[in-house]
């Protein structure tokens, strides 16, 4: 296996001729992209345009078909490259929590520490405390997920993949299996990552975050990516027609 070592001066995330196809279903065909350090970019579109996929295919939790991904210039689609090193980088927080129901909340947080990390048991507490804090939660360290709301798992769910010291964070519409409620919790741990310069991935229906928070703002459909740029220039004044019809059903 080769030893990844990160570059510096190079994008957090470049994607190159990416090609994705699940049989003969083309569902990413040859997209070029990048996440730029400290950066916040929001991916939009409809159901089914290759969204969630591009951004499972970044970690390798999806095998691409063809094309080249790299992450702070690691080439992760390398054959012989340390995937789970790599991975070590990138925080991923998926649309459903994924917690571990017969875990307390601290017990998810430090598993991984432990276990990838190899870190002791109370450097693991440490840490997962100071990351419950940031994210509002540190009364629910005994807690188990069933006794959660759906935003506050998903809050843990982001101390979790914070607590893994990642240098990025992939978001695949983290708030859409939530009461609208509760949306806005998740979406305030979220900008608060962005102002400490986190950088940030996030596939999402948020249209006002990606105006708020998102330094650029991608619109897919059919795969491929149509229109890219500034989040409220892209909202206010779409250029393309497919983008347009999107955003007036959405906005």
């Amino acid at each position: 296996m080769t030893e990844p070592q990160p570059r510096t001066g190079v994008p957090a995330i470049d994607v190159q001729n990416l090609h994705k196809y699940f049989g003969d279903n083309e569902v990413l065909k040859g997209i070029d992209f990048h996440v730029d350090n400290s950066d916040v970019v929001c991916v939009i579109g409809p159901s089914g345009s290759g969204k969630s996929t591009l951004l499972r295919c970044v970690n390798r939790l999806e095998e691409p078909t063809s094309g080249k991904i790299f992450v702070e210039g690691i080439e992760i689609t390398d054959p012989d490259v340390d995937v789970d090193k790599v991975r070590t980088r990138i925080g991923m927080v998926f649309q459903s929590f994924n917690l571990f129901p017969h875990l307390s909340v601290m017990r998810n947080l430090t598993i991984a520490q432990q276990r990838v990390k190899k870190r002791g048991k109370d450097e693991a507490v440490e840490v997962a405390r100071k990351n419950l804090q940031k994210v509002g939660l540190s009364e629910k360290e005994d807690a188990f997920p069933a006794h959660l709301s759906g935003g506050q798992q998903q809050r843990v769910a982001i101390a979790r993949a914070l607590s893994m010291d990642p240098d990025m964070m992939l978001f695949d519409e983290p708030t859409s299996a939530l009461d609208p409620e509760l949306v806005g919790d998740v979406l305030g741990v979220m900008k608060d990552l962005a102002t400490e310069g986190m950088t940030m991935m996030v596939v999402t229906h948020e249209m006002g975050f990606a105006r708020e928070v998102g330094d650029k703002l991608v619109f897919m459909d059919g795969g491929v990516i149509l229109e890219e740029g500034d989040p409220t220039e892209v909202l206010a004044n779409p250029r393309h027609e497919r983008t347009q019809s999107f955003l007036s059903k959405v906005l």
